[in-house]
């Protein structure tokens, strides 16, 4: 997820990427100068003024995969009913921070942008004051925002300058995860059902265990409808390395991320490295194959949705619509989550959730012509009704009251179970729109998970480990980011060197290079500031 790619365009690729964009400024059918002095009462929504005053807002998404339209399901019509909102989203068709670069450049951000929380155009935009102050828009046109938002994710996102710029998405507190019992991780070890069992459901918890169940898998079911069995699946090898074979494997082995009160180097922990090596060896007898070196996310669907992969250490929910696919079609085939990798002692994984700083952040822009219809229209998303419908959608169509309490119909469930994509495009429940969606207030509203993602959805939740005190957002531009940003470049290259190393004495020499080499890079200094960032994390979060 974290990509930090530079950000030098040169003009005439600055419009190539912006193409025939427009200017980003919301198109108002009905409003009228007067409405610009809207509600500063807290407890009276804006959003209800404007129902029907129509206005239309470029929305842009910064994912290439995001492809849900607005306005022909039931979810989006009922919202534009209600708010007078239309939206018209806009992703990028190649790079992701290409095409965003290219419209800061230019001027010409649309009037909603939705990116990582960690990219470093947050800051940019922030900076080169090309977006709103959330708090100012509120107080002047909504104050309603401060009754819909989180008391403690306003204050962790105010700045030194008293604002708060960008809201999250899929923020989890620490409280959150201490007065829940049902928040899970979307890190999943995973196994397909029908080769696990038959090669007799192995423990696969130790490198020993693990190393055999592969060779073992792979041994039996060498094929998969005509094509080669992918013995261990991960996410995508990127500009950071691979989570699954860095973080999430950490993770799972439990490793810390502090000691004695400073940052721990996890990337040194015998444990991890230990793993590491046995994912050599497995590399060495050729059941690392070259797919998950090369292959993008869409080729990696393609490939689970056909069950082509034994294991891997990934995010359920990224794979859920292939997990529904697979049900439908093959059942047998479908993916359990097991104990994955844990350290010597056995000790329970410690799967991260989403921190307070939430998976994406969305800000609106000084493009934006109506800034007063997009506070309103941002509340009205972060309110209990907002979450409503991008949750479940509209009573009557998406689901029915029964004992007071909302459950979903049987045939829009079944879809959902079946196809996604169809889903989406007939209903948009089920967070379809998930730019602004806050999970903890939508569990108030849960169903009973159905098959074929119960279980690997709630296999987490005895796991699920609160890290938000240790997410380092080291400032833009600085020393710090610069160095940290170019260790990572170096891991992203040795991680796949390492695995692909033709023995344990080479895999030792380019280990010892990299240590060697991130020293150069000033990774004490990095270390030493992320320590600091933790120290005011916690005190800002109370923890002790």
């Amino acid at each position: 997820m974290r990509e930090k790619i530079k950000r030098y365009v040169a003009i005439v690729g600055i419009w190539l990427a912006l193409g025939l964009l427009g200017t980003g400024c919301a198109r108002s059918s009905a409003m009228s100068q007067e409405t610009a002095d809207t509600s500063t009462d807290e407890d009276m929504p804006a959003w209800k003024e404007y129902a029907q005053e129509p206005i239309e807002f470029d929305w842009y998404i910064n994912y290439s995969w995001f492809t849900t339209g607005w306005g022909e399901n039931v979810v989006s019509r009922k919202i534009t009913e209600e708010t007078g909102v239309s939206l018209n989203f806009i992703t990028p068709s190649g790079n992701e921070s290409e095409k965003l670069n290219a419209l800061i450049a230019a001027d010409s951000l649309p009037d909603f942008i939705t990116l990582g929380w960690w990219e470093s155009q947050v800051d940019e935009m922030i900076n080169a004051d090309k977006v709103y102050a959330l708090n100012e828009l509120a107080d002047e046109y909504d104050a309603y925002f401060y009754q819909v938002s989180d008391a403690d994710v306003v204050n962790w996102y105010t700045r030194e300058d008293g604002n708060i710029y960008g809201y999250p998405n899929s923020s989890f507190t620490p409280k959150d995860l201490e007065e829940h019992d049902n928040i899970g991780s979307n890190q999943t070890f995973m196994v397909r059902k029908d080769i696990y069992e038959a090669i007799g459901s192995p423990d696969m918890t130790t490198p020993e265990g693990f190393q055999a169940a592969v060779e073992k898998a792979y041994e039996m079911f060498p094929v998969v409808d005509g094509e080669p069995l992918i013995p261990v699946g991960a996410h995508v090898f990127n500009e950071q390395g691979n989570v699954s074979f860095d973080q999430y494997l950490m993770n799972f082995l439990a490793v810390p991320f502090e000691e004695n009160g400073e940052i721990y180097d996890r990337y040194t922990n015998e444990d991890y490295i230990t793993w590491l090596k046995m994912f050599r060896r497995l590399g060495e007898e050729g059941l690392l194959t070259d797919d998950i070196f090369i292959d993008q996310r869409t080729q990696m669907e393609e490939k689970l949705a056909k069950g082509r992969y034994f294991c891997m250490i990934y995010q359920h929910t990224d794979m859920a619509a292939q997990q529904k696919e697979l049900y439908a079609s093959h059942p047998e085939r479908i993916y359990l989550a097991v104990d994955g990798p844990k350290n010597p002692a056995g000790d329970d994984h410690t799967l991260t959730t989403t921190g307070i700083n939430g998976w994406t952040v969305t800000l609106i822009s000084k493009n934006c012509a109506h800034p007063e219809r997009a506070i309103a229209f941002m509340d009205y998303m972060l309110s209990e009704q907002g979450q409503l419908r991008i949750m479940l959608g509209v009573e009557g169509e998406t689901f029915d009251y029964v004992d007071g309490k909302p459950v979903i119909r049987d045939k829009v469930n079944q879809l959902l179970s079946t196809d996604r994509t169809e889903y989406d495009r007939i209903y948009g429940a089920d967070d379809a729109y998930w730019m602004l969606q806050n999970n903890v207030m939508q569990l108030q509203w849960q169903q009973e998970i159905a098959e074929p993602l119960r279980q690997i959805t709630e296999w987490s939740y005895p796991y699920a480990f609160y890290n938000g005190q240790y997410d380092s957002f080291l400032p833009d531009g600085s020393q710090e980011a610069y160095e940290d940003s170019k260790i990572e470049a170096l891991w992203s290259k040795t991680l796949p060197e390492l695995l692909l190393a033709e023995s344990e004495e080479r895999f030792d020499e380019i280990y010892a290079q990299y240590i060697e080499t991130r020293e150069e890079y000033g990774f004490a200094h990095v270390q030493a500031a992320k320590t600091e960032l933790m120290k005011e994390a916690k005190e800002k979060l109370g923890i002790k």
